[in-house]
């Protein structure tokens, strides 16, 4: 008994800010206080949401925005991870590359926007382009990170006991900067998001973020709340993914901190 007391009284704690947050959101148009033409009541859009699963244009949104958003992400996780690994173990050139990366990551992929159209069009290419360069970056800097702040002292008992360079690299230094690794693994998934809204906002026919504009366009703003929050889900659902990802290939991080 005491165990179920224990575990309604940390659901509570840990949703009581949700649902004190969906209660004002439904009182203050219902009151008048902020105009419904604006801001839609939760039970307002929960009808959206369910009209777009009825009429099943919600899947065709998700999957258009799912297509975008991995193809730019998987890319930017296997570019950022190899040239961080290569940079972080390779400290010459990094501080020879370093200054012009630093020049490049302060460049927004928004304001590449102009860029990747005149170049890709304004096709698919360019969206997920768009999506790479905003994801590519938190990758590539924890890679590095990772790997160079690897303890020195398991990479010389190595060393010490005749292990090659290769060996080092395989197997204490990458599994050593995995934590690093998937912390930039899962800040690129955030920034895929918050990319794919804006590319989908430019020459898109379909998609979460042309569902968003084109609500608002059209002042269905249930609607568009409704495609906000499906977005906000979507982006909690890739961070779980690449969550029980990372527990899964770091383990032993957790054994560590056991003892």
């Amino acid at each position: 008994m005491r165990k179920l007391f224990k575990f309604l009284y940390n659901a509570w704690y840990r949703s009581a800010a949700i649902i004190i947050f969906l209660i004002l959101w439904e009182l203050l148009p219902r009151l008048g206080i902020v105009n419904s033409a604006f801001l839609s009541p939760p039970s307002e859009v929960i009808v959206a949401i369910k009209e777009l699963i009825t009429t099943g244009e919600l899947w065709t949104h998700i999957e258009s925005s799912l297509q975008r958003s991995l193809s730019g992400l998987i890319t930017a996780i296997i570019s950022g991870i190899l040239l961080g690994l290569f940079l972080g173990w390779f400290k010459k050139f990094e501080a020879f590359i370093d200054p012009l990366l630093q020049l490049f990551r302060q460049i927004s992929a928004f304001a590449l926007f102009p860029v990747f159209i005149l170049f890709l069009g304004i096709g698919e290419v360019s969206k997920s382009a768009i999506i790479f360069w905003a994801s590519f970056w938190p990758i590539l800097l924890n890679t590095v990170s990772g790997v160079k702040n690897v303890d020195k002292l398991l990479i010389d008992s190595a060393r010490s006991m005749g292990a090659s360079q290769t060996f080092i690299f395989q197997k204490v230094v990458i599994p050593a900067a995995a934590p690093g690794i998937f912390t930039g693994i899962r800040l690129g998934g955030a920034y895929c998001i918050t990319a794919l809204v804006a590319a989908e906002m430019i020459g898109a026919a379909s998609g979460l973020g042309f569902y968003i504009l084109n609500s608002q366009e059209i002042f269905q703003i249930p609607h568009m709340y409704a495609g906000i929050i499906i977005l906000a889900f979507l982006g909690l659902g890739l961070n779980y993914i690449l969550a029980l990802i990372e527990s899964r290939f770091t383990k032993w991080k957790k054994g560590l901190v056991k003892e």
